[in-house]
């Protein structure tokens, strides 16, 4: 019997790397005063770490024409993009316009373009086909004369379908439309890297990629304006006021580059897991639904249907035995959005569980995960 359950839900969180934790403790202690002022030789060297971080990050990223806008985290970075550059195009314009996403998208995106909403913008949500992909061809249907943004992510954080951004990109560029994608949970398990230039505006997570919780970043094309969600000093471009972590930044900066670096290992270790999971749910139990296009999807993600058992009893005997998911980390507790637009019933997605596969997994962890979900649905049925 195992003493502690089994940790899958790498997707909610990742723990820091020791690189990352060692190479943030001299800015906890020594190196501590504030890069924003200029006042004292410690304080333009603090600034200085902070400048040549975000060099590394623009290194690490290969990025061109693209500011590096440090936030609390990619809620954040999604609440400044999007409002901060719907805002500003109501200032410039004196129009509300039209914005399109996607219904799965995280609430993150979804409930600010509700807020947008509110103010008078146009939303138009498109439903994903069965397999959590868009429709291009529903895509370009939605487009109207006054369309101005789109937001889609990389990678859905629930069912880790992976979005045809590059494609989505051309549409946008064609049309002039300013596209904002969320790669919180891609950075690091897939090739991000030659698509970075095609996206407006990026958003980017520390905590899923092995760094602190607290940080994150908005990547933004050098010719875009924002009107800022937090004012009182002009801090990151006039973006984002407030004193920098920097302790947080440096660590973040370090995850960044051990995540690229050793993004092919990883993904080839996290798929071998990941198809070991499923090979072995798949036959052991019948009435199991995959959730999502598996072929087009993170390598670390697994989210699954179990047909005909009560998820309420289902979700509370795992609880002590294996760490997952029946959603977002962010829902609250409420069945999926996401699985509901997919067409699960809400039965079928309070019995949905999504395993999310890390870094310090292994071919034990799996074995027993097998077992483990293998006994308890059979108890349920």
């Amino acid at each position: 019997m195992l003493s502690t359950p089994i940790l899958l839900d790498y997707q909610s969180s990742t723990p820091c790397s020791k690189d990352v934790v060692d190479s943030m403790k001299p800015f906890w202690t020594e190196i501590f005063s504030n890069p924003s002022s200029k006042s004292n030789l410690a304080s333009i060297n603090a600034s200085a770490i902070l400048e040549a971080s975000r060099e590394k990050i623009e290194q690490n990223l290969l990025l061109n024409n693209k500011k590096v806008v440090f936030t609390s985290g990619a809620t954040e970075s999604n609440n400044l993009a999007l409002l901060g550059f719907a805002r500003n195009y109501y200032k410039k314009t004196g129009n509300y316009g039209h914005i399109i996403t996607l219904k799965t998208e995280h609430k993150a995106v979804l409930e600010p373009l509700d807020q947008l909403k509110k103010e008078g913008f146009l939303v138009t949500e498109i439903t994903p086909e069965k397999d959590g992909l868009i429709s291009e061809e529903n895509f370009i249907k939605s487009i109207r004369k006054d369309t101005f943004m789109v937001s889609i992510m990389m990678a859905n954080n629930e069912i880790g379908v992976i979005q045809p951004i590059e494609n989505i990109s051309k549409i946008c560029k064609s049309r002039e439309i300013i596209f904002h994608s969320d790669f919180a949970q891609c950075l690091g398990y897939i090739e991000v890297n030659d698509l970075l230039s095609d996206v407006n505006m990026i958003t980017i997570s520390s905590h899923k990629i092995y760094g602190p919780k607290g940080i994150g970043l908005l990547l933004i094309d050098d010719d875009i304006d924002l009107q800022p969600l937090i004012i009182g000093g002009g801090h990151e471009y006039g973006f984002r006021a407030g004193t920098l972590p920097l302790p947080l930044i440096v660590g973040f900066t370090k995850a960044i580059e051990i995540a690229v670096f050793n993004q092919k290992k990883n993904a080839k270790k996290l798929l071998l897991h990941r198809n070991s999971l499923l090979k072995g749910l798949l036959e052991n139990n019948s009435g199991l639904l995959i959730n999502g296009s598996l072929t087009k999807r993170l390598p670390h993600n697994l989210n699954l249907t179990a047909l005909d058992l009560n998820g309420t009893k289902f979700h509370k005997l795992l609880k002590s035995k294996i760490v997952c998911s029946s959603g977002s980390a962010c829902s609250n507790g409420e069945p999926s959005h996401v699985l509901l637009a997919l067409g699960r019933s809400f039965k079928e997605a309070e019995s949905s569980i999504r395993l999310s596969i890390g870094l310090s997994t292994n071919s034990q962890d799996i074995k027993y995960a097998i077992q483990i979900l293998t006994d308890t649905i059979k108890s349920l049925r």
